[in-house]
């Protein structure tokens, strides 16, 4: 039976690894986003101080959680991941999932355990949430759609605001220097005090406003009427 990887507590985010974490990002991602991909960043000055917020991107490839991390300055993310990719064949892909402090969600239908994770990640003081609303990897599409709505949920009971950040451009793994270009696009924060309806329409107007994507047929009508003043920020 395989591990269960979805209850960390305060101790799995101490010190080693986040030395672990810093030097893959220093070491491995920025050298990689800057030579491979000719990375762009906007709107880093969006990045709220603190760690209590959850930072959610569309989905796109694998190299979406580090791309993101780097995007926002290189803050401490603990991202939801799927329990697949705690047991994948690729054993670099394995081990980065466990090392980095991901950990396993139902998407559908959060766990206690889940919960109690995410309680814990804020709890350290120095670590936000990384979630991805669309779920699985969506490359082969330009439709911002079938959001999953845990991560409303997540911002509702631990009192976070949701930080949209937008992986745009991307057509590929680059397997040379300067053969991609993608531009990291961070958005403004989102309050939770806001209907859970709400949240989610902001959240895919901001995504679809950076990447050019049009929002799906259930957000067609809302997203059609733009917003008459700047998303509301809790205090």
């Amino acid at each position: 039976m395989a591990k269960n990887y979805n209850r960390r507590t305060e101790k799995d985010y101490g010190l080693l690894r986040k030395a672990f974490y810093l030097a893959f990002l220093y070491g491995v991602v920025v050298p990689v986003a800057k030579l491979m991909y000719n990375i762009k960043i906007e709107g880093r000055e969006n990045v709220p101080k603190g760690s209590h917020y959850i930072y959610a991107g569309n989905h796109v490839s694998y190299l979406d959680p580090p791309l993101l991390t780097y995007a926002v300055g290189g803050r401490f993310i603990a991202y939801m991941a799927k329990q697949e990719l705690f047991e994948a064949k690729n054993i670099l892909l394995r081990t980065l999932v466990r090392w980095l402090g991901a950990f396993a969600v139902n998407r559908d239908k959060p766990e206690i355990a889940t919960f109690k994770t995410v309680k814990a990640i804020f709890n350290t003081k120095d670590w936000a949430l990384g979630i991805f609303p669309q779920g699985g990897i969506r490359k082969d599409t330009t439709k911002i759609e079938n959001i999953h709505k845990g991560f409303v949920l997540f911002a509702k009971k631990f009192k976070a605001d949701i930080i949209p950040v937008a992986i745009c451009g991307y057509d590929g793994y680059a397997k040379k220097l300067f053969e991609k270009h993608l531009t990291m696009k961070v958005g403004k924060p989102i309050s939770y005090e806001l209907p859970e309806d709400e949240i989610v329409r902001q959240w895919v107007l901001q995504i679809c406003e950076f990447t050019g994507f049009e929002p799906g047929d259930e957000y067609k009508t809302q997203a059609a009427v733009k917003l008459d003043k700047e998303p509301v920020i809790s205090k």
